[in-house]
Formats: C-alpha cells, sequence, structure tokens
C-alpha cells in the first residue's frame, strides 16, 4: 500500500506538469491559429492508453510516464515527420508563422514551468509561512558524521561563510557546503576556510551522505513516553543530561551514543533538573531506545507572510532554486565527485515520495520539479524547447531560417544525447535496486 501511494503520487505531480507545460505551447498554438495535430500526456509508444479527436487535434494519454508532447503541424520535432514538410507550407502550419510567433510558441511551455513554481511557491508561504532553522542559531555548532570529515569540517565548527557567502538557513548551508568550493568557520575560536575538495564531495554522494552534517544541541528532554525505559528511570520533561556513567555528555548525541552502544544493560544518568543534579538509573532495552524526544525549543523560526508579502518572496524563492539547480550541473559534470551517479530517474523519484499522503511534499516537490523542468528544457540541445529556441533566436539574427537538412540532424543529434542522458538516469535507477539486495 505504501509503495501504490508513492506511486500516485508521482504519477500525479509529473501529470500536472506535463499538461501545464505542455499548455503553455498548445495555447500560444492556438491563439496563432496553428495547427496542433495531438496533445498527449505521457508517451504513446506504439500504442495509447487513451485518444479522442476533437477538432484537428487528437487528445491521448500514453503508457510511458517519462513526459508528454504537443505534436504542430509544420514542425521538425522529435518525431521526424518529414513527409509533411515536403508539400507546400500551408499557412496554419508552424512554419509559416513569423519567427516570434513561433518563438512565443516554443517559450510557452518553459514560462509556465516558471509561473507555476513561483505560484505554488507563495501560496506555501502565504498559507504556512517559512519554518527553517537560522544558520547563524547552532550555539554549540555543527555535527558532523565521517563523511563531514572527509570534507575537512569538524564537530563543533561553526559555518560562518560558504565561498564568502553566508547562508540564512541551515538546509541551505548543508547543500551550499555540497556545491560550494570552501567553507569559512569558527573552529576553537579561530577562523579558518577550508577547501572542499572534489574527493570529499564524492565521498558524499558515493554513501548518499546527503546527512553527513547536522547541528549540535545540549540534551536537553522535551517529552517522555509513557512506561519507557526513561519513563521508569525518573526522567522528566525539561531534564538536562549532563553525564552518563560518570562521564561528562552535554550534548544529545553524546548520550545517544552511549545508549546505542548499551542495549540490555544498566547506565546512571546525571540529569540537571531546577538547578540542582540528580542522579537516576536507567536500564536500557535490547532496541537501545529509552523513549526519550529531545527538545528543540527556540531553535526553529517561522517567518509569516501576507498574501502580497509572499509573491516577492515566492519569486525569490524560485530564482533561488533555480540557481542552485544551474550549480548542482557544475557539480553532475565534474566527474571526480561522482554526483553523476546519484541522478534519479523515475524509480528513484518514487522512492523519494512519502509513504503516506503528504500535499505540503506534494506542492513543495512539484515547484522545486517544475523548475527544474523549465531549467532542463530550455538547455540550447536540439529536440527539447531550448533547442527550438536557438535556432529561431538564429533565424531572428541573421534575417534566414536554418536549412530542414540542419533542422533534421539537429533533431538526430539532440535525440542521441538525450537518450544517452536516459541510459545513465535508468541505469542509476537499476543499479541502486541492486545494491539493495547485493
Amino acid at each position: 500500500m505504501e509503495l501504490f501511494i508513492q506511486i500516485v503520487q508521482f504519477i500525479l505531480i509529473i501529470s500536472v506538469l506535463v499538461i501545464l507545460h505542455e499548455l503553455g505551447h498548445f495555447i500560444p498554438a492556438k491563439y496563432f491559429k496553428t495547427k496542433v495535430e495531438k496533445f498527449y500526456l505521457f508517451f504513446d509508444v506504439k500504442f495509447s492508453l487513451f485518444k479522442k479527436k476533437i477538432g484537428d487535434t487528437v487528445y491521448g494519454i500514453g503508457w510511458l510516464p517519462l513526459g508528454g508532447y504537443v505534436k504542430i503541424a509544420g514542425m521538425i520535432d522529435e518525431s521526424m515527420d518529414t513527409e509533411q514538410m515536403k508539400s507546400e507550407p500551408q499557412p496554419w502550419e508552424f512554419r509559416s508563422k513569423p519567427a516570434w510567433q513561433r518563438l512565443i510558441i516554443m517559450l510557452g511551455g518553459v514560462t509556465v514551468n516558471f509561473f507555476l513554481a513561483w505560484f505554488i511557491y507563495t501560496m506555501l508561504l502565504f498559507n504556512n509561512g517559512d519554518t527553517y532553522i537560522p544558520a547563524d542559531n547552532l550555539k554549540h555548532g555543527i555535527l558532523i558524521d565521517s563523511i563531514g570529515e572527509q570534507l575537512g569540517l569538524k564537530t563543533g565548527d561553526k559555518i560562518l561563510a560558504i565561498d564568502g557567502k553566508k547562508s540564512k538557513k541551515f538546509t541551505d548551508a548543508v547543500l551550499d557546503i555540497i556545491l560550494g568550493d570552501d567553507v569559512t568557520v569558527n573552529r576553537d575560536g579561530k577562523e579558518i576556510t577550508v577547501p572542499l575538495s572534489p574527493e570529499g564531495k564524492e565521498a558524499v554522494f558515493s554513501t548518499q551522505g546527503r546527512n553527513f552534517l547536522g547541528y549540535r544541541q545540549k540534551a536537553v528532554i522535551d517529552s517522555v513516553l509513557s512506561g519507557s525505559a526513561a519513563d521508569n528511570g525518573g526522567v522528566v520533561k525539561g531534564d538536562e543530561i549532563v553525564a552518563v556513567n560518570g562521564k561528562k555528555a552535554s550534548y544529545w548525541n553524546e548520550f545517544v551514543g552511549v545508549i546505542q552502544s548499551s542495549p540490555e544493560k544498566d547506565i546512571e544518568v546525571e540529569v540537571l533538573r531546577n538547578g540542582q543534579t540528580k542522579s537516576l538509573n536507567i536500564t536500557v532495552p535490547k532496541e537501545a531506545a529509552i523513549g526519550v524526544v529531545l527538545s528543540k525549543k527556540d531553535l526553529f523560526v517561522t517567518d509569516e507572510y501576507s498574501f502580497f508579502g509572499a509573491i516577492p518572496e515566492g519569486f525569490n524563492k524560485t530564482i533561488a532554486v533555480l540557481t542552485m539547480q544551474i550549480r548542482q550541473f557544475k557539480v553532475i559534470f565534474n566527474t571526480k565527485t561522482g554526483a553523476y551517479k546519484q541522478v534519479k530517474g523515475p524509480i528513484g523519484i518514487v522512492e523519494m515520495m512519502p509513504k503516506q499522503w503528504d500535499w505540503t511534499f506534494i506542492w513543495s516537490f512539484m515547484a522545486m520539479f517544475s523548475v527544474w523542468l523549465a531549467f532542463l528544457n530550455i538547455l540550447p540541445i536540439p529536440a527539447l524547447d531550448g533547442g527550438h529556441v536557438m535556432f529561431l533566436l538564429y533565424e531572428i539574427i541573421s534575417g534566414r531560417p536554418p536549412s530542414e537538412k540542419v533542422l533534421e540532424k539537429g533533431q538526430i543529434i539532440g535525440f542521441v544525447i538525450l537518450m544517452g542522458l536516459m541510459a545513465i538516469v535508468f541505469g542509476n535507477d537499476i543499479w541502486n535496486i541492486i545494491k539493495k539486495f547485493i
């Protein structure tokens, strides 16, 4: 059932994005009286799940959920239907329209993707606000694992800047470190700059260690599960753990480390309660969890926005996501980082979906993915929208269109590039599945 929910969420997100993207092409094409022969959700390789002709257009649903398309008459596209191009141009064909109209038609999809993301981010900010951990609110520094150590970081470091710029949010700092070149930290009262080597990033990506960086906190208890080992041992809400078995354990990670290494053992825990130290005896159960929840009071902040205040902030969020995705390409195409091995296809994306229905996640992921589709589609690769835009800009600047042979060869080259990228993506998905059974 959980897998079914994940698949349905994925299909819903992709369906909305594809339909709106293709409407971005369809609406200006119809406005400029250009014939649209097909409008498809998903690809109809060999057969369709559904199709119906209304007017001049066949509307359908394919069986391969990797995108969708509109087929516009008189246009050399991925269908490579060159027979139509041998006849005399008709006034309702794409090739007969002025270059500026064709440019608007081709830019329609990415434009819709951008404005969709802006709209979703605006509404999320208006309804939910923006809850985050300020990067400069980590009084006790960061918490890193062995992967973080390979990047040159140490537990207790306080992040000051990444590539010379301060991050507003802790989550942004994590991503900035993955994509950045160096990080400036306060370590034991001294300011130092740590270069972020490709080898260190390779360790992050090869182990999928995106949780290599956390934040260090005092071990203050927010709640105790009734009937748990902690409850039976006398731990109460508000206790601050200061030592375990006579050894100082001021921070949550230090306390958890002792618990995880002491299943079915008795431990002595010293807590600070109402300004006084109290000693408690706790028997750690077999599962090495004593039933306490860490207090995160005053750690998170929420920025609230009015509707009109959310509009510019939603735009800023969209631009920030776009900028982040452009920076990701720098890392992905650096073979030393091995980041290309972690690029996910449909299978990997389904695994990212929550196992319970989550509208907030759906809308957030849809907005992020909409920006991603806009960015990918505008790349100047033939067979993508950006490839068509590239040829149209050449025509507008030079005053003459590229020959049909150039357009045909461009589509073939673009198709080969896309198939190569898809092979890598699907190969990663399959390999990640295989690794689970090795």
